[in-house]
């Protein structure tokens, strides 16, 4: 099988036994590599270490789904920084350890006990550790062909699997469902997506933009069931996967059932330390936990909605690499000593297939829509307006609608909505 795991990084000069680090980031994840990244950029000169469960280097998610499934890309591709790079910035990198407990002090020091026997001291301390895949509940979810695609180790399971695979059943129409359908589907499976929901990517994007996808991944072959509800998996009587029975009698052959329905933030740890949790730690603008010292950045944090002139008081939890990015660098600010808000304009993106979406701010109380449509060139455009505002978009290969709603929002500025109407103006001219 293909690995990303490489030998254990030395020391980079750590701190002898029983000294505390200046800074432990417990997540070698994107948020976990950018605030050590960051911290080094503004001259943060205490010792980081930066822990992770997984035995392999800190790398990048989103090619897993599509570039790495299909091998388009090498794993080596994915990693972020070379060991180099680590020990000549004084970052220890632990890999393969999970933590059990925390003991802290009214500071913000404290230890971390880890699964291995190893403590780990710190000044202060971070948690950049993400979330995890919601389980499939259903019987015969434990059958071996039941696959998840969060991590590395996911990825490099479902690509040894693939080859001897003709049908999959996907469980999900979100943007990883999608996504890997997509690339299933262009490796010659058979699939099926399955989505409980009345929409596709129902959390991320409005009606529009969902029957889209929809009507556009039914024409390149996918098999879309709306409204499906698994009855079990099935298993061909010697405890290998064969199939997905439905609530309403229909079995689907598969030799694979890829989940994603939905990710649950990673809150034990701040819930150990006494931390306010509601959907992901709370955290202020500056991504500091309401003790007043732990640092918690990215997906697992809860944080003050960044986008400017939202409602006072609003709170989102975002799963996005920019948000993981952004976020850090303004961790990083705080662990400095200095302010620095966090206020920006969230975006996402998602290709699938040949179409690439790219999402500009949070559609959350639009009151109307723009819809923009150039069928010949592929490009599909979904504005969203609130009280007269424009307030986010979804742009399907349309790089430069994206970029001008973007950019008008960071401004604070609104574009014109009878105007934008017409899919052949350029909506940068109508910024206003």
């Amino acid at each position: 099988m293909e690995t990303l795991i490489v030998p254990s990084l030395a020391g980079a000069e750590a701190p002898t036994a029983g000294t505390a680090t200046g800074l432990l980031i417990i997540g070698a994840s994107q948020s976990g590599v950018q605030l050590a990244i960051s911290l080094r950029a503004l001259g943060y000169t205490e010792h980081i270490t930066l822990l992770g469960d997984e035995d392999h280097r800190p790398y990048q998610r989103p090619a897993l789904s599509k570039e790495f499934l299909q091998d388009k890309v090498g794993s080596e591709s994915l990693i972020f920084r070379t060991n180099e790079y680590w020990i000549e910035h004084h970052i220890t990198l632990v890999k393969g350890e999970r933590i059990a407990s925390l003991d802290s002090n009214p500071d913000g020091s404290g230890f971390a006990h880890g699964t291995s026997g190893t403590d780990y001291p710190y000044t202060r301390l971070a948690l950049t550790v993400g979330a995890r895949p919601r389980l499939l509940e259903a019987p015969g979810a434990g059958l071996d062909g039941v696959v998840y695609l969060r991590n590395a180790d996911d990825a490099l399971r479902l690509k040894e699997l693939a080859p001897t695979t003709t049908d999959v059943v996907v469980v999900g129409g979100g943007f990883i469902g999608l996504e890997a359908a997509s690339s299933l589907a262009s490796m010659g499976k058979r699939v099926t997506v399955l989505e409980y929901g009345p929409r596709l990517v129902g959390r991320a994007v409005g009606e529009e933009t969902s029957e889209y996808f929809l009507t556009e991944h039914r024409k390149r072959g996918l098999d879309i069931r709306i409204g499906a509800r698994i009855e079990e998996i099935i298993d061909d009587g010697h405890g290998a996967l064969c199939g997905v029975k439905l609530e309403d009698g229909d079995v689907l052959k598969a030799q694979i059932v890829l989940v994603g329905i939905g990710v649950i933030p990673n809150t034990e740890l701040g819930e150990a330390l006494g931390l306010e949790v509601n959907n992901g730690i709370l955290v202020d603008s500056g991504a500091v936990a309401s003790d007043g010292t732990t640092i918690v950045v990215g997906d697992v944090a809860n944080m003050p909605n960044p986008v400017p002139g939202a409602p006072t008081g609003e709170r989102i939890r975002l799963e996005s690499v920019n948000n993981a990015i952004e976020h850090a660098k303004v961790a990083a600010y705080s662990l400095m000593g200095r302010s620095e808000e966090y206020a920006g304009i969230p975006w996402f993106w998602s290709n699938q297939a040949d179409m690439k979406l790219q999402i500009a701010g949070l559609s959350t109380g639009f009151d109307s829509t723009v819809l923009r449509r150039d069928p010949e060139r592929g490009k599909f455009t979904v504005l969203y307006y609130r009280s007269g505002r424009i307030i986010a978009a979804d742009a399907v290969n349309a790089p430069l609608d994206f970029m001008a709603v973007k950019q008008a929002l960071a401004a604070g500025r609104s574009i014109d909505s009878v105007a934008a109407a017409d899919p052949a103006t350029m909506l940068k001219t109508l910024i206003a």
